[in-house]
Formats: structure tokens, C-alpha cells, sequence
């Protein structure tokens, strides 16, 4: 009998387990994010701290946060910014 594959971890908890991974390297800079919720494919966070309103704070979603996402959660669309 060939061996059962465990069941993938819940989508949220693998896009937490990639935010939190991110989260020393923004504190690091005076940020902090936070995941506010997944809708329909997109990861809804909040930047706080110094990251917002810091004129980087879209490229660091974008090129960062966005891009290790989608690398170990290939279902997600994208990372939506919320106030």
C-alpha cells in the first residue's frame, strides 16, 4: 500500500506561516503587518508602524510580501493593502 500524503495545511494558516516568516525583517525597519483576512484569493493585510504611509511600503508589498506569498501558496491571486 503506498504511503498517504498528509493533507495540505488550511490555505490560511500557510499564508500566516509566510507572513509571519516576513515579519521580523519589517519590524526590523520600524513595521509591522498584519493579516486582516482572505477573500476570494486575495490576502488582505495592514502595514503599521513605520510602514505606513512610507513611500515603500507598496514596493515592499508588491516585491516582498507579495512574491514569497504566491511562491508557497500558488493559489493566491495577489496582497490587497487595507487602512
Amino acid at each position: 500500500m503506498p504511503d498517504a500524503q498528509p493533507a495540505p495545511a488550511p490555505l490560511e494558516t500557510r499564508v500566516r506561516d509566510v507572513i509571519d516568516g516576513l515579519r521580523p525583517y519589517i519590524q526590523a525597519d520600524g513595521g509591522d503587518i498584519e493579516l486582516v483576512k482572505i477573500e476570494e484569493g486575495w490576502v488582505h493585510v495592514r502595514l503599521k508602524g513605520a510602514c505606513r504611509g512610507c513611500p515603500h511600503a507598496a514596493m515592499t508589498l508588491q516585491h516582498g510580501v507579495e512574491r514569497h506569498v504566491r511562491e508557497r501558496v500558488p493559489e493566491i491571486h495577489g496582497i490587497v493593502n487595507v487602512p
